[in-house]
């Protein structure tokens, strides 16, 4: 580990408060979504030719060890225009199960398949019963050739077996390799925040894939700075020959040991769109903006019917009043901001399919612009 974790990422790439972006709310020790007690998370990221910029991002929510244990669950679409496998089921059951795994449009099957797989080898007892996974994508094209079959069922198997708690890498790693943000270079950022609620210190935790906004757009700590880029250098924003401006998509995936109900967790989905809109996106007809809020309370309380479940027929939560979800949602919004400007700030310039180019934010720039507006976290 390189340094201070909040300021820097494991491989020692800056983060955003490194840049000296400002932050408001209380980080966890990591500024992660794993500072929430028992989460994983495992990238494998797919490198090669001119070609291949891809990969898998796995995210366990009970840890690799229990892939069984039902934790209460909402998701909130958005825009539609993406996939999340197994929404319906958490529709429907308030719960989610099983590794979550994040990668491009066209691997969602093979994520998919390899999930299935690697539960079967690792759970058998498990996969005896029916299999559901969560696979959620945002589309890589511009810098990957997507219709290569890059992610196969072994890299989806890297990923899962790869993920740990701790601090997590950021940028272009995992099934964020090829994305791209509000004409920069995005991809995977992650971020957190403490609430104390009856003097009790709950986590909430956000994962971002960040693949969405129109150049131009971006507004980081509230100075519009994607508008000056843009005028200070005409030649940044993606490639041409793209997708339309702002699409892409973004999934945020929220986890918190907070005792929640489902309803509680979709409420808290909903918040996420908020964090989103605070980077200065308005949101693309072409962009699939999907979220999945999980509590990793009431551990064994859905289990019934599951492998080392109980039996009886009534079961028992703990969770919040409704009141006191407030400071729950800002801490939503504040982690999902910071987690999508993670994902800018820890990254570099990559060329891929066909030699597009995506720039890197320019962090000398962006320090300059937020010392201009009297918002710089630290010297200039």
């Amino acid at each position: 580990m390189a340094g201070d974790p909040l300021l820097r990422t494991p491989a020692g790439r800056e983060r955003a408060r490194g840049l000296g972006v400002p932050f408001e709310g209380r980080p966890g020790a990591f500024g992660a979504i794993t500072d929430v007690p028992g989460v994983e998370v495992g990238h494998a990221t797919v490198i090669a030719g001119e070609g291949a910029r891809t990969g898998v991002t796995a995210i366990h929510p009970r840890g690799r060890a229990d892939p069984g244990d039902p934790c209460a669950a909402g998701m909130f679409s958005f825009n539609g225009n993406g996939e999340m496998t197994g929404a319906a089921w958490v529709e429907e059951s308030g719960t989610a199960s099983l590794p979550i795994t994040l990668t491009n449009t066209h691997a969602v099957g093979a994520a998919h398949a390899g999930t299935v797989a690697w539960v079967a080898r690792h759970h058998p007892a498990l996969a005896e019963l029916w299999l559901l996974p969560i696979v959620a994508e945002t589309w890589d094209g511009v810098l990957n050739d997507i219709n290569g079959g890059h992610v196969t069922e072994e890299v989806v198997h890297a990923a899962l077996d790869g993920a740990r708690p701790g601090p997590v890498e950021e940028g272009s790693v995992g099934g964020g390799t090829g994305m791209v943000c509000y004409g920069f270079k995005g991809g995977a950022g992650t971020a957190s925040r403490l609430v104390a609620v009856d003097g009790v210190d709950y986590t909430f935790g956000a994962y971002v894939q960040a693949n969405f906004g129109a150049p131009g757009e971006f507004v980081l700590a509230g100075v519009p700075v994607g508008r000056a880029l843009a005028e200070g250098a005409p030649g940044d924003g993606a490639p041409r020959g793209g997708p339309p401006p702002g699409a892409g998509s973004v999934i945020v995936v929220l986890a918190t040991d907070a005792p929640l109900l489902a309803p509680q967790c979709k409420a808290l989905a909903r918040r996420a769109v908020l964090g989103l809109g605070r980077t200065g996106t308005s949101g693309s007809h072409f962009s699939g903006d999907l979220v999945l809020a999980f509590s990793t309370a009431n551990p064994g309380a859905f289990r019934r019917g599951i492998p080392g479940g109980s039996e009886g027929a009534a079961g028992r939560l703990d969770f919040l009043q409704w009141d006191a979800l407030d400071p729950c949602y800002r801490a939503v919004v504040e982690a999902v901001e910071e987690a999508v400007l993670n994902a800018l700030v820890a990254n570099q310039p990559m060329t891929g399919k066909g030699g597009a180019t995506v720039p890197a934010l320019p962090h000398d720039r962006v320090r300059a612009l937020l010392a201009a507006a009297g918002r710089l976290d630290g010297p200039a």
